[in-house]
């Protein structure tokens, strides 16, 4: 009787061997399947799909939440009580998890597109289910210790949203390939129907796209405004320790308009620069006052003060990484900076005629300046001699006395309100956080005579994108970079921009239709194979009679056991091959 073998023989292919063994552990060619894929492990693929897809916006929020890595440190200090750059581990385990991912979903596609039955190993399901858990806990501690960070995304895409459209569009229409492959190797209708149709739908859905992107730097470049002022936020606290009279001279140094500077009250009335509550981060208090390295840095008196440094801790902690960019000189100057008084900076403001705006913090009730406050530091002002035109005042409290005493000082709001309430309290700027004002709010403001101040403006994307919006002046820890982006990084015309996104996505629309009709000529040519046909197709290089023996050895054959004559017959040619439990009679 002849017993005809099962068999399928593949040629040695190193590529594909790597493609699933490093992807499901399957390194043996027998071990291959193009049966179709379980639903349990469709489910993983598509968890694997969620985890790229969240990693990815994750990923692309820390790349453009970089403007605010200092506030983000600070947040912690706060609760910690300890100085440490939290965004280092952060970032380091977002870049190793999204490239893991992201390498797991090119193994996907290409067992997709060689038509490999998709069998993720299990170390590969613990680490995606670990990168998933991961930015899960990642995404909720965000939202509630820095939940106002996620408006830096939408803001973000009106510079990156046109590029980011061309970059989806090219991806999905390489992804034409695979889809193209799929339906014209699927056998039922309704699969073909099904996938075309959602592929369809995305690529449609990218097509007009463009409709809803709004940037404020698609304009015509006539009516692009003049480069909004530099305002040093605490000066230039990238090269020099924040809020020291050096910080300040760095950054009239790069040019900047005005200085900024947050303000406290010493218990003997002198107003002196202090961001934190506490002296232990920016201070050597607790080498000096070891007693007293807790307590409110209000409650200290002017004498006690001046007695601590304020440099070295810039020196040791390097908060922005810039240390190294010092000369010896400039480390010198550092090392030996103490804490400055407001009236010391106006002073500095007043010789170089640069604007100051400081945020004035209210001492504790037990203070003995709880209720001079406003007038201490209004005090400070008329005697630093700096002109009234020059002085950016903020508190609300009081503001009607102010402005009696002082009507030449530029009365500032730090909270939003519409301009005619503005122009009822005879304010004339508001001084607010960059995702507190849309475009349209600082054009509003604009137009009702209201210049509107933005901090912390640190990235040239940023500022490129509100000096497109018309904003007057920006607060800058970075102004020595910001010194270096005269004109926006990208301006283009509606009519460029149209013309643009238009031939994208007709040339992408005519690859995908090259990429499916060449895809279905090529399926056309191609039928199930038998084993004699695929033993011959891998026989490429035997001469047409040994073809014709082996292919007559193989169908009549006689195997005594059902696998003495095929291993014959495959080891005596060179071919690797394995057998199935089935044998027909």
């Amino acid at each position: 009787m002849v017993k005809h073998q099962p068999l399928q023989v593949y040629e040695r292919q190193l590529c594909l061997s790597c493609i699933t063994g490093i992807y499901g552990c399957r390194w043996k060619r027998y071990q291959r399947s193009h049966d179709d894929t379980t639903k349990w492990e469709l489910l993983w693929s598509l968890i694997l799909l969620f985890t790229f897809c969240l990693l990815l916006v994750w990923f692309y929020f820390w790349w453009e939440a970089h403007n605010d890595y200092n506030e983000f440190n600070w947040f912690l200090y706060n609760r910690s009580g300890e100085w440490s750059d939290g965004t280092v581990p952060i970032l380091a385990t977002t870049a190793a998890g999204f490239t893991y991912i992201a390498f797991l979903m090119v193994l996907a596609l290409c067992h997709i597109a060689l038509g490999q039955q998709l069998n993720l190993h299990w170390l590969h399901k613990i680490g995606v289910t670990a990168a998933l858990l991961t930015t899960i806990v990642g995404v909720i501690s965000v939202n509630q210790t820095w939940g106002q960070e996620w408006d830096v995304v939408p803001i973000s895409l009106q510079a990156t949203g046109p590029f980011l459209h061309i970059g989806a569009l090219a991806a999905v229409t390489a992804l034409s390939w695979i889809v193209a492959g799929q339906v014209a190797r699927a056998e039922k209708t309704v699969f073909q129907v099904v996938v075309v149709l959602l592929y369809l739908s995305v690529l449609l859905g990218l097509y007009i796209v463009p409709l809803y992107i709004t940037s404020p730097c698609i304009m015509d470049p006539s009516s692009l405004k003049q480069r909004p002022d530099v305002i040093g936020h605490q000066g230039a606290p990238m090269l020099a320790p924040e809020n020291t009279l050096w910080s300040f001279q760095r950054a009239l140094q790069m040019n900047v308009t005005g200085l900024e500077a947050d303000v406290a009250i010493s218990v003997d009335g002198v107003p002196f620069l202090m961001k934190d509550h506490t002296l232990r981060r920016t201070t050597d208090v607790v080498k000096v006052f070891p007693d007293r390295q807790m307590e409110d840095a209000s409650f200290f008196n002017w004498t006690d003060l001046q007695q601590l440094n304020a440099g070295q801790w810039f020196l040791k902690d390097d908060p922005f990484w810039t240390v190294h960019t010092l000369s010896q000189r400039e480390k010198d100057l550092i090392a030996n900076q103490s804490v400055c008084s407001l009236e010391q900076l106006l002073k500095l403001a007043s010789y170089h005629n640069s604007t100051v705006a400081f945020r004035l913090r209210r001492p504790p009730p037990e203070h003995p300046c709880y209720h001079s406050w406003i007038n201490d530091t209004l005090q400070a002002v008329q005697q630093s001699g700096i002109p009234q035109s020059l002085v950016m005042w903020t508190p609300d409290e009081h503001r009607a006395q102010v402005r009696q005493l002082a009507p030449a000082l530029i009365q500032t709001s730090v909270e939003k309100r519409s301009p005619q309430s503005l122009h009822q309290y005879g304010i004339s700027r508001l001084l607010l956080r960059y995702n507190q004002a849309s475009t349209w709010e600082i054009r509003n403001f604009s137009q009702s005579n209201i210049n509107i101040t933005l901090y912390t403006i640190n990235e040239p994307w940023l500022f490129s994108v509100l000096w497109c919006s018309g904003v007057s002046a920006v607060s800058s820890e970075a102004s020595h970079i910001l010194k270096k982006v005269p004109y926006p990084i990208w301006l283009m015309r509606p009519d460029e921009y149209c013309l643009m996104w238009v031939s994208v996505d007709l040339i992408s629309f005519a690859i995908v239709i090259g990429i499916f009709i060449f895809q279905k000529y090529r399926m056309s040519g191609m039928r199930s194979y038998n084993p004699e046909q695929i033993m011959l197709s891998a026989a490429v290089r035997r001469s047409s009679r040994d073809l014709n023996v082996m292919k007559e050895k193989l169908i009549f054959s006689e195997v005594g056991n059902g696998v003495g004559s095929a291993e014959e017959l495959y080891v005596d040619n060179g071919y690797d091959y394995y057998t199935n439990q089935g044998i027909s009679q």
